[in-house]
C-alpha cells in the first residue's frame, strides 16, 4: 500500500531493508546486540515518514467507508492510512509514530522526534519502538481474526503472503466469502472465490472499486 508512496518496504532486494540485513534492525536480538543501531534506523523511517503523504489507494479506501462498514487490517507501520482518512485501523506489526517501555509492553507513549538511548519510560526503563520484530507475538492478531470470521468481502493488497501470522488471516472467512487481491506480483491466482487484479495499488485498488463495488 505504502510502497507507492515512497515508503520503503524490505521484501524489495533479498530481505534487505535500506541496507540492512532484517534481523539486524527488526528482531530483538538485533536489538540487545546493537540498541543504537537499531533506533536510529527507526529514527529515520520516523522522519522519513513526515515526507510522505497518502496515495490515492489510501484515499480510495477511506472514501468507501461512505457506503461500506470497513476495516482496516495492515502490516504497515505507517500512519497514511490514518491520514487518508480511514478510521478503523489495526496496526498488526506496530506503529511507527508511538513507542513503548522495553518493560510494560502496555505503556505505550505517542512519539513523533528522535528516540535515543536515555528515553525512558515512567518507571525508568528505556523506551523503544512500538514494532513487532521477527520472534515477537503479535499482540493484535486475535482482533484481526475476528474481523475476517464476520467479514463479508475480504480485499488483500500489496503483500507477498509470506509473513505470518498475517498471511494466514485469509482462511479464517466463511466459506464462499469473495476474495480480492490487488498486487503486481500476485502470490495468488484466479481461484474459486478469488479476484486476482494483478496491478499496483493505485491502479488495482480504483479498478477494483469501479469495477466490483
Amino acid at each position: 500500500m505504502s510502497a507507492e508512496s515512497g515508503v520503503k518496504t524490505f521484501r524489495e532486494s533479498g530481505g534487505l531493508w535500506e541496507g540492512h540485513d532484517v534481523m539486524e534492525v527488526a528482531s530483538p536480538q538485533g536489538y540487545e546486540a546493537n540498541p543504537e543501531l537499531v533506533l536510529d534506523f527507526y529514527n529515520q523511517r520516523r522522519r522519513q515518514l513526515f515526507e510522505v503523504e497518502p496515495n490515492s489507494a489510501h484515499i480510495d479506501l477511506a472514501k468507501l467507508e461512505k457506503h461500506y462498514r470497513i476495516s482496516i487490517v495492515t502490516q504497515n507501520v505507517d500512519d497514511l492510512h490514518e491520514r487518508a482518512g480511514s478510521t478503523n485501523v489495526l496496526h498488526l506489526h506496530g506503529e511507527l509514530l508511538k513507542v513503548r517501555s522495553s518493560y510494560d509492553e502496555s505503556d505505550i507513549q505517542e512519539w513523533k522526534t528522535d528516540l535515543v538511548i536515555g528515553d525512558l519510560c515512567t518507571n525508568g526503563y528505556q523506551l523503544r519502538p512500538h514494532i513487532v520484530w521477527f520472534g515477537e507475538d503479535v499482540p493484535l492478531i486475535n482482533k484481526a481474526i475476528n474481523i475476517c470470521e464476520t467479514a463479508d468481502i475480504l480485499v488483500i493488497i500489496g503483500t507477498s503472503m509470506q509473513v505470518y501470522p498475517a498471511a494466514g488471516l485469509m482462511h479464517y472467512i466463511q466459506e464462499g466469502t469473495p476474495i480480492f487481491y490487488v498486487d503486481p506480483n500476485p502470490a495468488l491466482s484466479n481461484k474459486g472465490n478469488v479476484t486476482v487484479i494483478s496491478k499496483p495499488a493505485t491502479i488495482g485498488v480504483k479498478q477494483m472499486i469501479n469495477t466490483y463495488f
